[in-house]
């Protein structure tokens, strides 16, 4: 009896991980150029047989991380077309970005192209509408409901954990070279994450679709706020701005040092922006308690 009994536990784990394999193996065979769409599947758990520039999605994204069995495509404005033929997947997604592969990638497969960011739409409605398209090509709609859910119950609470403070307004900024920067606001998911924890943004600017601008780092002087620094740093950037003498009067001119944050995809979804407001937050606490 004590023989079944320790068997039991062993024989539960492999019924999961054989009811698990069935699942996978009934969802769609898809590939993908777009990171955006990538670490929403994988949040899905229907993670993509093939992507592009993993080495540089685990840079830039980070997290959710991809599955060692995900095939890498080279780059993505140039993936290995033979490649992905004898891959064979059902479907091959794209974001505008990548248009204008759409038709050497349609003789390979179907090709369904899924916008997030758009002019004078709403980030996080785009970002629901994205989850939940995604969720119904990988015929998981309970699956994408939960990560919607669970996404905005968490900012809520993460939310929660700021009142009764008074933040200043933040600046956020991520290195393209040592003088230049993207400045995030309008229009993109850092600014859309703010809005739920009702945090200021400090850059009232125009910024393009994607919700940033592209800005000398001289167009940040005289602006009231703290400065919050995406990673990563291009090569050669830290050293540039130890040396720099703009950098320091901008640092000292700020409420404090520069809140320096992990890599998070700008560019993402929902598990980028959830990931943008734990990072954030926790920063903000940390910050608060010394």
């Amino acid at each position: 009896m004590l023989r079944t009994r320790c068997r039991l536990p062993a024989l539960a784990g492999l019924l999961a991980m054989l009811a698990a394999a069935v699942a996978q193996a009934d969802t769609p065979r898809l590939a993908t150029l777009d990171w955006t769409l990538a670490e929403t599947l994988v949040a899905l758990d229907a993670p993509p047989l093939a992507s592009a520039q993993l080495e540089a999605y685990h840079a830039w994204v980070d997290e959710p991380a991809l599955p060692d069995t995900t095939i890498d495509l080279g780059l993505r404005s140039q993936p290995n077309l033979e490649l992905l033929a004898r891959l064979a997947p059902d479907h091959i997604l794209i974001s505008p970005m990548f248009a204008n592969l759409a038709p050497r990638l349609e003789r390979i497969a179907s090709v369904k192209t899924l916008p997030l960011y758009r002019a004078e739409q709403d980030t996080w409605q785009e970002m629901r509408r994205l989850t939940r398209s995604l969720g119904e090509l990988v015929e998981r709609p309970e699956a994408a409901r939960r990560l919607i859910d669970t996404t905005e119950a968490r900012l809520d609470t993460l939310g929660a954990r700021l009142d009764g403070t008074a933040p200043p307004p933040l600046l956020m900024v991520q290195f393209m070279d040592g003088r230049h920067v993207r400045v995030f606001g309008d229009n993109g998911l850092f600014q859309a994450v703010l809005d739920r924890l009702a945090l200021t943004n400090a850059w009232t600017g125009p910024t393009n679709a994607w919700g940033f601008s592209l800005a000398g780092i001289e167009a940040l002087a005289g602006l009231d706020a703290r400065l919050v620094v995406i990673e990563p740093y291009p090569a050669g950037v830290r050293e540039t701005l130890a040396e720099s003498g703009l950098w320091q009067h901008l640092v000292e001119a700020g409420r404090g040092s520069p809140i320096v944050l992990p890599p998070v995809w700008s560019f993402g979804a929902m598990p980028s922006a959830l990931r943008f407001a734990e990072r954030l937050v926790d920063a903000l606490e940390n910050d608060d308690a010394v």
